[in-house]
């Protein structure tokens, strides 16, 4: 394998592991844009933007929106648009409730926790899992008066709990059909004895705050194994999370990459959150944060409503979501003439019921960018009795209408906390991004 696959996967391993939550990917990705020389803007205060200038701004700690102004700027002529990228930072699995000690008498503590989005509960069992999400609680400053509120990153770091399975011997069906049920049979064991009140006690320690001091959570169990490349030529890799952190790691850093636009677009890209429970939030790809900041940019560029207009007709948008290979143990469930596979280069997605944005126009016009950029591609339909589900460029042109196109790499075990997918496809899909931005 080319080591140039091989770097290109480590670095997405290590972006994911240190990513174990989608408040934690925004924080990271603010991290690179920051160090790539962005200035954050503030939804509250006034954008004052300058041309040749980055910059980014997030909503709810959760989503964020980074953008790029042409060194040649010229608010004198028609406004060439925008190319953005789209992609989400969630991703399914078990969001701990409040009070969320369940005591069995003396004997064990499990959490309470909830479903986020839909995922494979199977493979969750006898894994290593810790506690990751942020923290809201009252400032600490000097000034006894001081009523203020402050949000904080947690993130436990240690094999702390685990979903574990009923032995075969007591559960004889356990190799059949089995329909799993969260509030019995995904309880995650964290203790033993009573331990009310310990998640609380760990979030305190961990901050340096007094328990009373902390007035809400928000928390998510993620899985402890580290990301790892195998298979006889190391053509496989494995992760938490590719689903959809893959797409977000490779559109910043390509996005950073790319440089000014030859073109005088405006380079953007935009990462929701809530994708996985239908986008339906302030902060999702069906809110109006893309939009008002779209407005927003064109009011601080001097753009009267007439070039705005103008902006929104010359723009494109790829929406960036990984989508399903061929399985080697389920073929039949691929389309029968469309089949993509691992490392053969970026899926564009096609749905004849409109989940995804495709169409023979849209789709033409990004082949003709990665034809010239010599980046490969496959196409992808969903086989016609296993549809598929929506995607965010479909959810957010109810918002923003304009030109789009699915893509996203093709991969394995999607919805599992550990899925797979192909070494070649992180290195390839950033190449495919940047040629997009028009590096």
């Amino acid at each position: 394998m080319d080591q140039k696959y091989i770097e290109s996967t480590l670095e997405l391993i290590d972006f994911i592991n240190d990513s174990p939550s989608c408040y934690h990917v925004v924080a990271n990705v603010a991290g690179m844009l920051e160090n790539a020389g962005c200035t954050r803007l503030e939804e509250g205060k006034r954008f004052h933007l300058e041309a040749g200038s980055c910059y980014y701004v997030i909503r709810n700690s959760s989503a964020v929106i980074a953008f790029r102004v042409p060194s040649d700027f010229d608010a004198s002529k028609d406004p060439a648009g925008y190319r953005i990228v789209a992609a989400h930072t969630d991703s399914p699995s078990f969001k701990l409730k409040a009070n969320p000690e369940l005591p069995l008498g003396e004997t064990y503590t499990t959490l309470n926790v909830e479903a986020y989005g839909g995922m494979l509960m199977a493979p969750w069992f006898d894994r290593p899992l810790s506690i990751a999400g942020r923290a809201f609680v009252k400032s600490n400053g000097d000034d006894s008066n001081d009523d203020s509120v402050v949000e904080r990153l947690v993130d436990f770091d240690r094999d702390l709990c685990q979903i574990v399975n009923l032995c075969i011997h007591q559960n004889r069906e356990a190799n059949k059909a089995y329909e799993y049920k969260v509030q019995k049979d995904m309880l995650p064991l964290i203790g033993c004895g009573n331990l009310k009140g310990a998640v609380k006690s760990l979030v305190a320690e961990q901050l340096d705050v007094s328990e009373d001091d902390i007035l809400d959570t928000e928390l998510f169990l993620y899985n402890r194994m580290c990301g790892s490349i195998w298979g006889l030529d190391d053509e496989f890799f494995s992760s938490p999370k590719i689903d959809d952190l893959q797409c977000v790691y490779t559109a910043v850093k390509a996005f950073i990459n790319a440089g000014d636009s030859k073109d005088r677009h405006i380079q953007m890209v935009a990462f929701f959150d809530n994708e996985e429970v239908g986008s339906g939030t302030k902060q999702g790809a069906d809110s109006d944060f893309l939009v008002q900041t779209i407005a927003r940019i064109g009011g601080a560029l001097g753009w009267d409503y007439e070039a705005q207009c103008i902006a929104k007709a010359n723009s494109f948008m790829v929406s960036a979501d990984n989508g399903h290979s061929i399985h080697p143990n389920y073929p039949e469930k691929c389309d029968p003439s469309n089949r993509p596979e691992l490392n053969k280069g970026m899926m564009i997605k096609y749905a004849g019921n409109q989940k995804y944005t495709s169409d023979a126009a849209s789709g033409s016009y990004l082949m003709n960018i990665l034809n010239g950029a010599g980046v490969p591609y496959q196409l992808f339909f969903n086989n016609s009795n296993v549809t598929g589900g929506g995607t965010l460029g479909n959810i957010s042109g109810s918002q923003f209408s304009i030109a789009s196109v699915d893509v996203g790499a093709a991969q394995l075990a999607m919805h599992s906390p550990y899925e797979t997918g192909g070494t070649k496809d992180t290195y390839n899909l950033c190449e495919g991004f940047k040629a997009f931005f028009g590096d």
